[in-house]
């Protein structure tokens, strides 16, 4: 099924503030990694990798769960 021009106006409404939340988790997961030294799990390049090329979304989720280092 081809997406039509009013299928794409009636999903942008929630589509867009889904696509900002990912862009803003991402941009706070990269910067948390570039600030932090130390990770539960991985280095520093591996958690760059899973958070931007890897997973979207579920980069930064992991990030939080596996490797943020308790402070």
């Amino acid at each position: 099924m081809k997406p039509t021009p009013e299928m794409l106006k009636q999903i942008m409404p929630f589509l867009i503030p889904l696509i900002v939340v990912e862009l803003l988790l991402l941009a706070y997961t990269i910067y948390h990694i570039l600030t932090h030294e130390k990770y539960k799990r991985g280095n520093r390049i591996l958690w760059i990798v899973i958070a931007v090329v890897g997973m979207q979304f579920w980069g930064p989720v992991l990030y939080f769960i596996l490797g943020k280092e308790e402070e």
